[in-house]
């Protein structure tokens, strides 16, 4: 398992969040990852 900081475009500005990932995982997947990650805390 990895750290991965990515940085999320949403509402139109930029969060910074990290995500645990293992080694294997697509960039894509991890996007994913983080991009839901962001919308469950800033999405209300």
């Amino acid at each position: 398992m990895i750290e991965v900081f990515v940085t999320v475009n949403f509402k139109d500005k930029n969060f910074q969040t990290n995500v645990i990932v293992n080694k294997e995982m697509t960039w894509e997947k991890i996007k994913q990852l983080a991009e839901e990650q962001v919308k469950k805390q800033w999405d209300f």
